[in-house]
């Protein structure tokens, strides 16, 4: 029997998947249903879209021969007898079933975002008031951008990656931004302060002002957003918001039905949810863990792939250390395993700091072992520092080659 694979989710996962197991020779059909109206794309490069630098189509993925079918929303599984229902009416069986959903936008609790904190269930749901975007799917990025052509303010609330590489975008556009993020300092989950101060400092010279430990707590203006109040009281004026607080995995059509669900979709070391069923990307929660990142989705993806193509039909997905890697409009930063060594007190730390560039490079080491990195600002030696961190093993020779290629720098190693 020809197996007909059914992918439920238009994202960068489920695009892994398709041409990854196309590439292997898979056998059967592969079809890829998404809600959204085109085919799967970059997610990644959104920010790049909203400046211009690219349109829509240039970020599109390839599918191998897979079928892609955007605009057909999956409304309910039934894995009994292995079908699928479509939003108008339709049903598709299918033989083997990959759930990557993706995640929401997550809404922070902030008075004012939405219609309905202002005029009840009544007053349109949970529409968010005008001017107040999030930054997920193409039709965001369009919609932010017409926004961008009028404004003169803007706040991001949210200093992660996204976070970051929208108020980049939105100042290349001329518009005025800033950030406001809870947490001590940006991007705290891949930097440590240090570089994470270097990256603000680069972020003010390209028009971003970043207000760190301060949360949001209202947004004013009526039906359009006028303002953004900090909880100390303080007030940004602004004719745009960009939510950027992370995400959510899509699990709702897991859960109805009757697959296990915790924070996300629940997936053993071979990614199986269920007899006949898997999952991947940011809908999967492996081990304990969400990943929601670009990186972690694809390895999954090859891992899912290589199991049902018959390539290699006992492969197993172990988890994905820690790295992830911006670059961005003047910003670029790697980073890779554990960059806080006051967790561990056997851990040594070299660093090095260029002021005049404004580049932090910076190892975290146990013994002659590699188990942290951040480059900030200068990735000439990332190939290097990706490949001994991929190798988990004793480094040959002194490990500043991991960081210099003859710049001249001022560094501590402790």
């Amino acid at each position: 029997m020809t197996p007909r694979i059914a992918v439920v989710g238009g994202g960068m996962a489920a695009a892994r998947f398709a041409e990854r197991y196309g590439a292997l020779g898979g056998p059967g059909t592969v079809t890829v249903y998404g809600a959204e109206p085109r085919a799967p794309y970059n997610r990644v490069l959104l920010a790049e879209v909203l400046t211009g630098r690219y349109d829509a189509e240039s970020i599109a993925l390839p599918l191998g021969g897979a079928t892609a079918r955007p605009g057909c929303e999956v409304v309910a599984l039934d894995p009994r007898v292995r079908t699928l229902r479509l939003a108008d009416g339709s049903t598709e069986a299918w033989d083997e079933l990959v759930l990557a959903t993706g995640a929401n936008p997550v809404l922070p609790p902030v008075r004012g975002l939405r219609r309905a904190d202002r005029h009840g269930p009544a007053g349109g749901g949970h529409t968010l008031i005008e001017g107040v975007h999030t930054l997920r799917t193409v039709e965001d990025c369009a919609r932010l951008a017409e926004e961008a052509v009028g404004a003169k303010r803007a706040v991001v609330i949210g200093g992660g990656v996204l976070g970051v590489s929208a108020a980049r975008a939105l100042a290349a556009l001329g518009v005025r931004t800033e950030i406001v993020h809870q947490a001590p300092h940006l991007i705290e989950g891949q930097l440590d302060g240090e570089a994470a101060e270097v990256l603000r400092e680069r972020l003010r010279a390209l028009g971003v002002e970043c207000y760190t430990g301060n949360r949001a707590r209202a947004v004013h203006g009526g039906e359009r957003v006028g303002a953004v109040e900090l909880a100390g009281g303080y007030r940004l004026d602004c004719d745009l918001v960009v939510l950027a607080c992370g995400t959510r995995p899509r699990t709702a059509l897991a859960h109805a039905a009757g697959l296990p669900v915790a924070t996300g979709v629940l997936v053993d070391d071979a990614l199986a949810v269920a007899p006949h069923v898997h999952a991947v990307g940011d809908c999967a929660e492996h081990r304990g863990t969400v990943h929601g990142l670009a990186g972690p989705a694809w390895e999954q993806a090859d891992v899912l792939a290589r199991r049902l193509s018959g390539a290699e039909p006992d492969a197993r997905y172990p988890g994905t250390r820690p790295r992830a890697r911006l670059s961005t409009g003047g910003l670029e930063y790697a980073a890779f395993g554990t960059v806080d060594e006051t967790l561990d007190p056997g851990l040594d730390v070299l660093r090095l700091t260029d002021a005049t560039r404004g580049s932090y490079k910076k190892l975290v080491l146990r013994g002659d072992r590699l188990v942290g990195a951040i480059l900030l600002g200068d990735l000439a030696t990332v190939d290097a520092l990706a490949g001994a961190f991929a190798d988990d093993g004793a480094l040959a020779g002194h490990p500043l080659h991991l960081l210099t290629q003859g710049t001249a720098m001022t560094g501590d190693m402790r």
